[in-house]
Order: structure tokens, then sequence, then C-alpha cells
């Protein structure tokens, strides 16, 4: 193993750090938007690769190209993080802005039909994840290396909104070009993937440092496919499997499930192992760095499963009381979750601004709390609530995310050493990413089982006094409630889907159009999803509890400090006065050093401010 360190660094002018931020907010905007678009835009998709997503048959289909994107791009970031430590964090980036751009590109060539052209929307997404993994996996690293510490709450607060406002524009700018046509809803990406791209190779340097290491085969193997295994199980769990309404008796779901956690397991050892590891164990001893992560996964396993059960309680039950057809949902869903978004985007800066000068902890801490507060009272509400109330607990629900997110990935990142950040900065967004399909998978189960409980007698029972024929009634009330959350999440009628003309053709007219209204399904619904809903708001306040506990025990502010650490401040510098940083004498002449010497090896740090004592070249051991 060669521990040895590249310090040769490019000219650039003071101002480059906006400019990294620039580039990389846009490309952190870019990865999170298409996600959130292809899944208002699914409905137009299906249609126009001319397949129902509703058949039993197709569901794996629907299944994984709402998924497949978020877990590959969990089971891969890590590795990508760490080759960037090793080979460049902007050269990786600037492979991922083109990887993404030509994944955007050939999703919009798609020219298939039906269950083929599914396959290849599948496949050509997960490559597509891979570039957004090298987005994601390095654009932090990057911010760190341009960033002083006093700035990066600031940086990644701004990177962090980015996020947020791409996971909520997409919803709107997917449904805006599915009504175009639904390649636009990937050709649009493309001009914007080539404008990054473009400048991301011309503009963005490779300044941080790097390390000389081999890449370990075997733990980035067991690492993807350990979770991909996992994730993948948990996202099957959702899917019924032969009379029951979930898939976790299903011997596939078990098998995936066990095996990947078995995977996992043996990565663990294999990193105490080799000489070389992808991701260093002893990180983990760094108090701030397992807490911040501790409190990220918590956080995301929280909000992330809630997030979609909120549109699915918009799309089903609160807009078509309201006015609004199955059809429009899916974009006035997004329209009316809005305040969430708004609280976000105007916590997240100033946050990350306030936890540069006084530490995370507060920040991080206390927007768990609120989090909490705030899934709580969202139980108080009916499911057929007035909405300006529920708005400002929206609004308050986006202002605690806000507080918590960049504060915590700010002291995440500053807490590990310059060699480790890509693979770091990986790890941070695994944590928040393998969240959600396992929120996902937790909440799906409660409600189904929920829904469950109460809805089949009484859809049996309304069907049949509205002319529906007892034998389609009770078959109808016994598909599995997946079946009819998923058609109104795609915006489709549930009940006219479900029924079918053959059935809705025998009706009277008047019954048929109350049948399939705005009101009777929302009605008969409502009660027992508002019931299945508080047990996930109870989870979700638990959830961010223990959240809040892991962010209070990261201790007070703390900035590793090495020798690598303190060349990458001479870096950034000699930057900001536009001076080249080429050599060791250089950096030591930077940092005050004498004679050209390379600066002696740094004392442990006792400070009250950082609160740990920190060795010179290892991750502290508390």
């Amino acid at each position: 193993m060669s521990d040895s360190t590249s310090t040769h660094a490019p000219v650039v002018g003071p101002n480059y750090k906006w400019l990294v931020l620039s580039n990389t907010t846009i490309g952190v905007l870019l990865a999170t938007l298409n996600a959130s678009s292809l899944m208002i835009a699914l409905p137009v998709i299906f249609r126009g690769i001319h397949l129902d997503p509703l058949l039993p048959s197709n569901f794996p289909y629907l299944l994984w190209i709402m998924m497949g994107y978020m877990l590959v791009m969990a089971a891969v970031v890590v590795t990508v993080g760490r080759i960037g430590d090793i080979f460049g964090r902007v050269r990786m980036y600037n492979l991922g802005f083109a990887w993404f751009t030509l994944g955007a590109i050939l999703l919009s060539l798609v020219w298939s039909s039906g269950s083929t052209a599914a396959l290849e929307i599948i496949i050509l997404r997960m490559f597509q994840a891979i570039g957004a993994a090298m987005l994601m996996a390095n654009s932090a690293a990057i911010l760190t290396d341009a960033f002083p510490a006093k700035q990066l709450g600031l940086a990644l607060g701004t990177n962090m909104i980015a996020a947020i406002l791409g996971s909520f524009l997409g919803i709107l700018v997917g449904g805006l070009l599915s009504q175009v046509g639904w390649r636009w809803v990937f050709l649009a990406n493309v001009p914007i993937g080539l404008f990054g791209t473009v400048w991301a190779y011309l503009k963005l340097k490779d300044i941080g440092i790097h390390i000389k290491a081999k890449i370990d085969w075997l733990g980035n193997i067991s690492f993807a496919a350990g979770l991909a295994m996992l994730l993948t199980g948990v996202t099957y769990g959702i899917k019924p499997y032969g009379h029951s309404l979930t898939g976790w008796g299903n011997p596939f779901v078990l098998e995936m499930v066990f095996a990947g956690l078995a995977l996992l397991v043996v990565f663990a050892f294999i990193e105490t192992r080799v000489p070389d590891p992808m991701f260093r164990m002893s990180l983990f001893r760094i108090r701030s760095f397992a807490a911040g992560n501790a409190a990220q996964f918590l956080a995301a396993v929280g909000r992330g499963g809630f997030q979609f059960m909120l549109m699915i309680w918009f799309q089903g039950i609160w807009l078509p009381q309201h006015g609004y057809g199955f059809t429009v949902t899916p974009l006035w869903a997004g329209i009316y979750m809005i305040p969430f978004m708004l609280g976000f985007v105007v916590t997240g800066p100033v946050s990350g601004i306030l936890s540069d000068r006084y530490g995370a902890r507060p920040f991080a801490t206390g927007g768990m709390l609120l989090s909490a507060a705030m899934f709580a009272l969202i139980i108080a509400f009916p499911a057929n609530f007035s909405y300006w109330p529920f708005a400002v607990v929206m609004l308050l629900l986006g202002i605690s995310n806000g507080l918590f997110a960049s504060p915590n990935a700010a002291a995440i990142m500053n807490s590990v050493p310059a060699r480790h950040r890509g693979a770091a900065s990986g790890m941070r967004v695994t944590f928040a990413n393998a969240g959600l399909p396992l929120s996902m998978g937790l909440f799906f189960t409660l409600l189904v089982f929920g829904l469950n409980a109460s809805v089949p007698h009484a859809m049996a029972t309304g069907l049949v006094a509205h002319g529906v024929p007892a034998a389609a009634a009770s078959k109808l009330a016994h598909v599995a409630p997946l079946g009819y959350l998923f058609a109104a999440f795609l915006g489709l009628n549930p009940l006219k889907s479900l029924l079918g003309p053959q059935v809705l053709s025998h009706l009277a007219p008047q019954q048929a159009a109350l049948i399939t209204g705005r009101s009777f399904f929302p009605q008969l619904i409502g009660p027992a999803f508002k019931h299945s809903l508080t047990e996930i708001l109870l989870f979700a306040v638990v959830m961010s509890l223990i959240a809040a506990v892991a962010s209070a025990l990261r201790g007070k502010q703390f900035i590793h400090e090495d020798d690598e650490s303190r060349a990458q401040k001479a870096r950034l510098a000699a930057i900001s006065l536009g001076q080249p940083v080429d050599d060791v004498a250089t950096i030591d002449g930077v940092l005050g050093g004498s004679d050209g010497a390379r600066p002696r090896q740094s004392e442990p740090i006792h400070s009250a401010r950082h609160g740990l004592a920190t060795p010179a070249s290892e991750p502290p051991q508390s």
C-alpha cells in the first residue's frame, strides 16, 4: 500500500470556488430532477410504449422503472467516490456528467414497444444512474476541496437546495413535458447535460488531495452486490405474493434480504483486511462522522417513504374531493407540496451559514426535533383536511429538513481526512439513498395491512349498493391495496381502471358516473388510509427523535486536522491569492514553514471547539 499523496495543483483564480458551486449545483439539480420527473410521467410513458402498468404481469416493469435508478445509485455511489479519491474527483465528476447525458440521449431514442421497451428503459435508467452516482458522490468532495471549512456549510446548503428543488421541480417539469410527449422527459435533460459537461471539462480542476492506492475489487463487488440485493428484496417486499398482500413471505424476497445482509457483513470483514480498502471502517471512530451518518440514515428512513405517502394522499384522496380530475392530480400534488420545498429552500443556506460559525449540532438536532413535532401534528389532520393549516405544517416540515441537511453534511465532510473525502461523500449519499427504499418498503407494508383491515368490506358493500354485480364487487374488493394505490399515484381513476369497461357498460350511466366520480373512491378509502397513516407517522416521529439523539451525540464542532488537511488549506490560501501551488516547498511556504521543509506532524488537537483529540494521520479513536 502507498499512502503518498499528490501535491501538484493547477493554477485557478480566487473565484474558483464559486465556479465549482455553480457547476456542481447544476449537476445535482439535474440528477434529482431526472429521478422525480420520471415518476410523474409514468402513465404517459406506459401509454407511449403500449403497456398497461396495472396488469399484474407488468408490475415488475413498473417497480423497476420507479426504483431501479435509486437502487443502482445507492449501490455504486461509494465505489465511484473512492475511485475519485484515487484518480481525481473532478475527473470522475466530469465523466459522470457525460455519462448521465449519454444515458438521457439513449433513453429518448427507445423505439421498441411493449415489454421490450420497458426493459430497455429499465436498463438505460440503471446505466444513467451510474453517471448520477458519479455526480452525487464527487460533488460534495469537490466542494470540500474548494471551500474553506468556515464556508462549507453555505456551499453544501446551496447544493442540497438544488437536490430538494430538483426532486420537486421534477414533478412539475415531468408533468408539463409529458403533455408534449414522453420522450421529452428524457430529451429535455440533454441540452443542460451537454452544457454542464462541456463547462465542467473546460473549467473544473483537480485541486484536492489524491491518494495512490489500488482499487479494492473485493470490497467494491461485495458492497455493491450486498446493498443491491438487500434493497431489491425490500422493494419486492411491497409486491403481492400469491394470496398474500405483500411479498415478505416470498422466498425470493427473503433470500435477497438475508443474502444481501450476509454480503455486507463479508464486506465489513474484507475492509478490515485489505491494504487499500474501498472505505476505511476506522472513519466510524470519528464521532462526528459516525453520528452524522447515523442521523442522516434515520432521517431518510423517517421521511423518505412519507413523502411518497403524502403524494398518494393528495392524488388519491384530497385533490379529487376538491374538484381535480385523477388525470391532473400528479401535477397538482407537486404544486400543493410547494410549501415543503419553500421551507427547505429558505432554511438550507441560512442554516449552512450559521453552522459554519456555531457548529452543526444545534441546527441538525433542532431540525430533527421540529420534524418529529410536525409528524406528530399531521396525525391530528383528517383525511380531507383544510389546506392552509396543512400548508403551514408542510412549510415547517421543510424548514426542519433545511435545518438538518446542510449542517449535517458539512459536519460529516469536515470531519474526515482530505484523502478520504470522495469515499466519505459516497457513504453519506448511500445512507440517504438506502433510507428511501427501506422506508418505502416499511411504510407500504403498514399502509397495505391497514387498508386491508377495513377497505374490502366497505368497497364490496358500496359497489353492490350502486349496481355492481356481487361477483365483480367481491373480486375488486379483494384486489391488493397496492393496485388502487398505484392507480391513483399514476394519475389513473382507480375504480374506472380496475372495474374496466365490461362492468361499467352494464351499469346505469348515473351509477357508473357516481362510482368513477371524484368523491366515491376518496370517501371509501379516506378513513382507512388516515388510520394506517397514523402508524406511519408515529414511526416517523420515533425515527426523527432517534436521529435527534444521534445528532446531539456528534459533539461540538470538529474539523479534521492533519498534514494533508493543512496542505489543502495551503492550496486554498494560495488559490485565493491567485498563486500556483505546485510542490511541497510552495505549500510549506504558504503555511508559513521554514526552509521549504515539510510541515511537521501536527500534535493532537485538544480543544473545546473540536471536542475530540485528533492524531496527525489517522481518524480519532473516540
